[in-house]
């Protein structure tokens, strides 16, 4: 063990007493670049909203406190399973758990699922995927003439038990379950020379879909809601001889410190200390203090400008949302920013066809891919809608009205 510790030294979670109260999760390990956006995209999968957090570091051991709920209140946690993940992404563990949200170093199996279309389906099968701790990182899903759909998922285990005959046994009994009479068929295998895939966009779609940055003054008015017109981002040199103090006041939404930290990670900015609540009217309250890749301040008048204006434009318009004609087909495409690591947004899938299923929109196909615009990737989900006599797809105010609710089921709202 490095440094005498082990797994429950590095990660322990303190249950909340009661439903109400908070769950208090530490992690005291060896320091990283970027350890704080790894933390915080696990909790965003694992469903928890981080009430209040606290992080420091002397550039070689961190110490980090979250205290989090379920988003839901019906929301089943898998606490073991979380600690695990946890663990496995500070440097301190002897021997690191392969990274199960990157497919490159985890094994992927192929999950090939026939079955009889019905509203809701395919959120049925990848609400099972997530309670099983599997995560989705392609999919291509069809339906026949005679109504039938294929659907084929590209999946890790964050249990990394897939491959035993139990764990394939307990995911097709769960799915059985779930589906019943509508399920054909199902069976898991390995997949074999696994890549991500390209997803190709007409010209006009990628201008609108990846629109530039957007001027603050347009990024108030076409926020989804009024509320984020009191986003505030500032950056102060004055408070510390040797950081650079950035803070931040907005409505919350969820992935948000994810997104704060992702976007300070591509950049190569660490953090050194943070402090972060959620007070009673859901608006987040952030402040860090940071430095460059090198170890000095932020003292460009430019870079900070620039600092704040990405930071900006990733808490408002991180997920892209856009409903299409395609024909006489409807097209909805939802993307969002890839990590510089490769790893895509957790959850994307799940609430996107989560949404479609409580609006009753069935979907006739659907796949994931990613696209690469200006040097940067993006991770898009892309569903052709099934039109139906009751949800007319051609109304622009049902079309406004889909995306709104895709948007608000992605944020949280």
């Amino acid at each position: 063990m490095v440094m005498g510790q082990d797994s429950d030294d590095v990660v322990e979670i303190q249950r909340g007493e009661k439903p109400s109260e908070p769950s208090i999760i530490t992690v005291n390990c060896q320091d990283k670049l970027g350890l704080g956006c790894d933390l915080c995209r696990i909790i965003l999968e694992f469903g928890l909203l981080i009430i209040t957090g606290d992080l420091c570091t002397d550039g070689r051991w961190c110490y980090v406190l979250f205290w989090v709920v379920p988003r839901s209140s019906s929301a089943i946690v898998q606490w073991t399973n979380l600690k695990n993940r946890l663990v496995s992404a500070c440097p301190t563990y002897p021997t690191p758990i392969i990274d199960l949200l990157d497919p490159m170093k985890s094994q992927v199996y192929l999950l090939k699922l026939f079955s009889v279309d019905r509203k809701g389906l395919l959120h049925d099968v990848t609400r099972v995927l997530r309670d099983l701790d599997l995560s989705v990182h392609r999919v291509k899903v069809s339906t026949t003439p005679d109504g039938r759909v294929v659907d084929l998922f590209f999946i890790t285990d964050g249990m990394e038990l897939l491959h035993t005959r139990n764990r394939q046994a307990d995911t097709l009994e769960r799915l059985h379950a779930v589906l019943g009479d509508s399920i054909i068929g199902c069976q898991i295998q390995l997949a074999e020379d696994f890549q991500q895939g390209c997803s190709f966009l007409p010209p006009s779609v990628i201008e609108e879909l990846f629109i530039p940055e957007l001027l603050d003054s347009e990024n108030c008015s076409q926020a989804s809601n009024p509320d984020l017109e009191k986003l505030s981002i500032t950056i102060d040199n004055s408070l510390s001889p040797s950081h650079t103090l950035l803070q931040i006041h907005c409505l919350d939404q969820r992935g948000l410190l994810y997104d704060i930290f992702r976007t300070l990670k591509d950049r190569n900015i660490k953090i050194v200390h943070g402090r972060f609540k959620l007070d009673e009217s859901m608006f987040r309250e952030g402040e860090l203090l940071i430095v460059q890749g090198d170890g000095k301040k932020i003292v460009d008048p430019e870079q900070q400008n620039a600092l704040c204006s990405l930071l900006r434009q990733e808490i408002l318009h991180s997920l892209r949302v856009m409903l299409v004609n395609r024909g006489p087909d409807n097209e909805l495409l939802v993307a969002n920013p890839v990590e510089s690591c490769g790893k895509g947004r957790p959850l994307v899938f799940y609430d996107v066809t989560r949404a479609l299923k409580v609006l009753g929109i069935c979907i006739f196909s659907a796949e994931i891919g990613r696209h690469t615009v200006s040097e940067r990737q993006w991770e898009v989900y892309r569903f052709l809608l099934d039109d139906s006599a009751d949800f007319s797809l051609s109304n622009p105010k049902t079309k406004q009205h889909i995306v709104d609710t895709i948007k608000g089921s992605l944020k949280g709202w």
